[in-house]
């Protein structure tokens, strides 16, 4: 049975267009009615989200010449505060990749010039991964672009509804980073 998309859903007393994810859950109702496919309406929501969402963050790294994952290495160098630098280590501490992606990244942003390892003088054996000039005036100028791109994004919520989706964002992520 076709759902016209334009059919809309009251929420808090506001009309609201229904979305891809009501038609599919309106499938699996008629299909499946004794199965309660409620998870989907969050899980796939978020999913969907998460490509839109990685896709218009991607656009304006790839805009300023940074590599996928790039960003996240010279932001989390430069909120280190000076001298912006961490240890390999520390930097897989604040990320979720791997040891071997995070070589791959290091290298990539050492080749362009945006950061140096230098030897750790704490630990002879070790080394500090740390932002050249040139990367941190790229990184400065990546977070500016990205938090405008950032509030962008975020446009069509109110401050309150922001608010509200962090909160719960916040305690369904703490169910996988306890």
């Amino acid at each position: 049975m076709a759902t016209n998309y334009l059919d809309v859903k009251i929420y808090g007393g506001k009309r609201m267009n229904k979305d891809k994810l009501d038609l599919i859950l309106e499938q699996w109702a008629a299909e499946k009615p004794g199965l309660d496919c409620a998870p989907m309406a969050v899980i796939g929501r978020a999913l969907r989200l998460a490509a839109h969402l990685d896709r218009e963050l991607t656009k304006v790294f790839a805009g300023l010449g940074l590599p996928p994952g790039g960003f996240d290495v010279l932001a989390t160098l430069l909120r280190a505060g000076p001298p912006y630098q961490l240890s390999p280590n520390d930097l897989l501490r604040w990320m979720l990749v791997t040891s071997g992606t995070m070589t791959h990244r290091l290298d990539q942003l050492e080749k362009a010039g945006w950061v140096e390892r230098r030897p750790n003088p704490a630990d002879g054996r070790g080394v500090l991964v740390a932002l050249t000039e040139a990367g941190k005036t790229l990184a400065d100028k990546a977070l500016a672009a990205h938090l405008d791109n950032e509030r962008k994004l975020l446009s069509g919520l109110t401050a309150v509804q922001q608010e509200q989706l962090t909160d719960l964002l916040r305690i369904w992520l703490r169910n996988f980073e306890a």
